[in-house]
């Protein structure tokens, strides 16, 4: 069964461009991945500091492995320090 993903990031202001390199190489990168059929990035028009992500995995294994890949870690650890708060990750399924 196919998962959507709805995933929201918040920037610390001063660390915006960091962060928005970080997931533009994490769209790069996710795009190899043989289980994802879709991951495209968004940005606030009136908040620049609010990024989005909207994805669709084959399967909830693929995005399992997606999590434990280390360009995903990587974004992990910057969490404490250049995100506003805990990303909010939606798990989804059509109905």
């Amino acid at each position: 069964m196919k998962i959507y993903i709805t995933a929201i990031i918040k920037a610390k202001e001063q660390y915006r461009e960091e962060v928005l390199s970080i997931l533009q190489n994490m769209v790069e990168q996710t795009h190899k991945e043989e289980a994802c059929e879709l991951y495209v990035l968004h940005q606030g028009i009136d908040d620049k500091n609010l990024f989005t992500f909207y994805e669709i995995w084959k399967n909830k294994e693929g995005f399992d492995a997606h999590n434990q890949k280390p360009y995903i870690k990587a974004f992990g650890q910057l969490v404490e320090e250049k995100l506003q708060e805990q990303p909010t990750v939606l798990l989804t399924e059509l109905i």
